[in-house]
């Protein structure tokens, strides 16, 4: 059945308790209606989950979309320059100045002063024994 449809049988229901004029044709159409207005309350309680998790998956995507578009703007603004301080704009020139930046940073000559580290004299005491509460 329909919800709208339930719900018209329940107010018929309801109806046929007022209209009614002995007391056992009350007490079955009481439980007709009770029974009525429990798949009403069922459906309606349905209906508010669903709408509830609609509203939740909205808001998701709406966080999703607003991270989305704040990452975008992140790397649209970033701005790398070579050597001679100009910006560079295409993405393999930016590659490129990074692969510089980094041999020149990381390709160095030795150092002239070498630290003086001294080996040490014994093992230190290595222990693999379970920890004991002492």
């Amino acid at each position: 059945m329909e919800t709208l449809d339930m719900i018209q049988e329940r107010k018929n229901r309801k109806t046929a308790i007022i209209n009614n004029r002995t007391r056992t044709e009350k007490v079955k159409a009481q439980a007709k209606y009770t029974e009525s207005n429990k798949q009403v309350k069922i459906i309606r309680a349905d209906k508010q989950k669903y709408v509830e998790e609609l509203a939740r998956t909205a808001a998701k995507a709406a966080r999703g979309n607003l991270k989305q578009l704040r990452y975008n703007e992140e790397i649209s603004t970033r701005l790398i320059s070579d050597k001679e301080s100009e910006t560079i704009t295409e993405i393999q020139e930016e590659r490129k100045r990074w692969v510089e930046h980094f041999e020149k940073l990381l390709n160095r000559r030795a150092p002239l002063n070498p630290s003086n580290i001294k080996v040490a004299q014994t093992d230190l005491p290595i222990y693999i024994t379970s920890p004991t509460i002492e």
